[in-house]
């Protein structure tokens, strides 16, 4: 499969990197002098000359909506990953003629989030609580903190975005939500203007009671899932790697490309189960704009 990935940051080199592993033909395109042994500076080009099969968006969030719509007016008729968030703000899909489009929650990969997967579906949750933190300055040591993307509401900077794949896996599990109330802005000591820390209250088709906190001042950092169904309590450690039901305990040892391999695996192969579509990537960013404006009329929001 000829593939070429628009943008070259880290999440951008992961993307070739794996690509490559798994026997593709890699182009990519950044504005950037780049090492790279086939480089184009922009994507009309790269299309025209290498004819790709597949295209990955990776470049800052908020340039992936004209990159798409760049995409969609050059009439590209194959499959499209638009790296996560897909947007930096709810937005309509351009018109297209993909062949396939979906978004890079990659972690619906990880077999912890299929276990629960599996358990859930087979009986009601009564509670979930969700909590995810990561001191934005270890997020890319060898870069200033203040000139990432993520510092910048602007650029699609901001937490909500960032640790979307929480949100994203909530609807995975749980279906659409119905009502919420959410708490949340700019509260530590980081030189940046996009959000860094919120809570959230849901209501979800399949489950009454959802908490959610997600934030980038944690210098710990953790990932965690607990849910609590009418047979079992499950407590996830994704940063640990482990999954408690009840008193037994199960550990996982997956290397760090892991979901984003099985992720580009499942695309080349043509398996729709579990990526996210375009249309479920666009339900998180109407989320998110809902928990915005709950936090600000402070006040319970409906779907």
């Amino acid at each position: 499969m000829k593939c070429v990935i628009v943008g070259y940051g880290s999440i951008g080199q992961r993307h070739a990197r794996i690509l490559r592993q798994l026997g593709c033909s890699v182009a990519v395109v950044s504005r950037r002098d780049i090492q790279f042994p086939l480089a184009y500076r922009s994507l009309p080009a790269a299309l025209e000359q290498e004819k790709p099969d597949y295209v990955v968006i990776a470049n800052k969030t908020g340039e992936h909506y004209n990159s798409l719509t760049q995409l969609a007016g050059c009439a590209f008729k194959g499959i499209v990953l638009v790296e996560k968030p897909l947007f930096h703000a709810a937005m309509d899909i351009p018109e297209n003629c993909f062949k396939k489009a979906y978004v890079a929650y990659n972690l619906r990969f990880h077999p912890i989030i299929g276990k629960i997967s599996e358990i859930v579906g087979r009986e009601s949750t009564l509670y979930v609580q969700v909590y995810v933190g990561q001191y934005l300055p270890d997020w890319r040591p060898e870069r200033d903190y203040r000139t990432v993307y993520s510092a910048g509401r602007d650029e699609g900077g901001g937490v909500l975005l960032d640790l979307s794949h929480e949100l994203d896996y909530l609807h995975l599990l749980f279906g659409d939500w119905d009502s919420m109330a959410a708490i949340g802005g700019r509260y530590g000591p980081l030189e940046i203007d996009s959000d860094d820390m919120y809570s959230m209250m849901l209501t979800m088709k399949k489950c009454p009671m959802v908490q959610l906190h997600v934030n980038y001042l944690d210098r710990i950092g953790r990932r965690e899932i607990t849910v609590i169904t009418e047979n079992n309590t499950l407590k996830a450690d994704l940063m640990q790697q482990t999954l408690q039901i009840n008193k037994d305990i199960i550990h996982y040892r997956l290397e760090r490309d892991y979901t984003y391999h099985m992720q580009h695996k499942a695309v080349i192969n043509g398996e729709a189960e579990p990526l996210c579509t375009l249309e479920k990537g666009l339900a998180v960013l109407e989320m998110i704009r809902s928990a915005e404006q709950s936090a600000r009329q402070r006040m319970w929001v409906d779907k």
